[in-house]
């Protein structure tokens, strides 16, 4: 599939998401659909796939965040046991629910949004068991620094959605990380914990059906 092409079935994919989120609610239930599709291209919905975080504040409660993603797409290969994951992640739009926060965690002390606005996740290789994924090992990409993660799945199923008539695949994944690898130090010395649990949560729609 040529970049052009691509771009105009993403395109596609995207009005048709946008059309159906009118709607509360489906006028039919969703079906299961089987596993994700050889040599298929799924496109991350963004309005169904987020990352969240999990920091431990003090020894005692924990601050979470959320951000947004831009885009991404997700590439099945020919033996339905593997494939390719590129999603993009909008920093700035980072939302722990307290505005201060909000600021803190933009500025320079931590993800310092205003020189990487965006983080990026790829991986190569997808792990199936069967026709369910198990793990993805890839890279993940912040303030400028890669580093090798790998998410782990802890729910994942297909299904057909009754609104745009096309499979959608995802799941909840987990990671956990230490912030200091990407250079994000702030605090370390003063009680916030340097362990982050990353949880992901993502659906992708099968663009070639």
């Amino acid at each position: 599939m040529n970049k052009l092409f691509f771009a105009t079935v993403l395109a596609a994919a995207s009005v048709s998401l946008a059309t159906a989120q009118e709607y509360t609610a489906p006028a039919v239930a969703a079906k299961p659909s089987g596993g994700p599709v050889k040599n298929a291209s799924y496109v991350i919905d963004p309005t169904h796939t987020f990352v969240m975080y999990e920091m431990g504040h003090y020894g005692t409660t924990t601050n979470r965040g959320r951000f947004s993603t831009k885009d991404g797409s997700v590439q099945i290969d020919g033996t339905g046991a593997s494939g390719k994951v590129d999603i993009t992640m909008d920093i700035s739009s980072i939302n722990t629910g307290v505005d201060l926060l909000n600021r803190h965690v933009q500025s320079k002390d931590f993800f310092n949004v205003a020189a990487f606005p965006t983080g990026r996740f790829v991986a190569d290789r997808i792990d199936f068991s069967g026709d369910k994924v198990t793990d993805v090992p890839g890279t993940l990409t912040l303030m400028g620094q890669t580093k090798p993660v790998t998410l782990k799945a802890v729910r994942f199923n297909c299904y057909m959605n009754p609104l745009i008539n096309r499979q959608v695949c995802g799941g909840d994944f987990e990671t956990t990380v230490q912030r200091s690898d990407w250079g994000i130090t702030w605090g370390l010395n003063f009680g916030f914990e340097n362990k982050v649990k990353l949880l992901v949560q993502v659906e992708a729609v099968n663009v070639q059906q």
